[in-house]
């Protein structure tokens, strides 16, 4: 407690809160003792309201002598990239139920960010067979066609500026002529 104290008095000294206090205007017209520490009071409160002081008295808001704790967010906590409290606002404001659990964003969450990166793990294979080094829809489109499950699930999108599969029908092809063969 003694050493805490003793730290806030110097962080208090080292923030210039000090000086400020000393060089406060006071009016003259009262000398009284009582009404010139009224007065240090009221300028003191008026500098620790304004900025961010050092001292704290432990009592009212704040973390309780904790300190200053920085927010985890629930995408951190779940270990996620997907923003969970984003998809939780979605599915509140689209009223798809009156009710919705804790688990429910989180659980969406991890399945949208699971399907996004085989997504993209398959593009990239597909932009390297093609010796490129940025994915861009085409890869998508072979990448999507070319899963069983992703093309099951992905079955009725079309994916703009995405082509389509390389197939040429067997019937199309040119036949193998007799004589060619002998």
């Amino acid at each position: 407690s003694q050493a805490r104290q003793e730290t806030q008095a110097r962080d208090f000294q080292k923030s210039g809160q000090a000086f400020r206090l000393a060089s406060m205007p006071i009016s003259r017209s009262s000398c009284s003792h009582n009404s010139l520490t009224a007065q240090v009071v009221k300028h003191f409160y008026s500098l620790t309201r304004t900025t961010n002081s050092l001292i704290m008295s432990g009592k009212g808001k704040g973390k309780g002598g904790r300190g200053e704790k920085k927010s985890t967010t629930a995408s951190a906590k779940a270990g996620l990239q997907f923003p969970v409290g984003r998809i939780g606002r979605y599915l509140r404001q689209g009223k798809y139920a009156t009710r919705m659990g804790a688990g429910a964003p989180v659980y969406l969450a991890a399945v949208l960010e699971y399907l996004c990166a085989e997504i993209l793990e398959l593009a990239g294979n597909a932009a390297r067979d093609n010796k490129k080094s940025r994915i861009v829809p085409r890869h998508i489109t072979l990448a999507v066609k070319n899963d069983e499950e992703l093309n099951k699930l992905l079955g009725g999108v079309t994916i703009a500026s995405g082509g389509v599969l390389p197939n040429i029908h067997a019937v199309l092809l040119p036949k193998k002529s007799a004589s060619a063969s002998k």
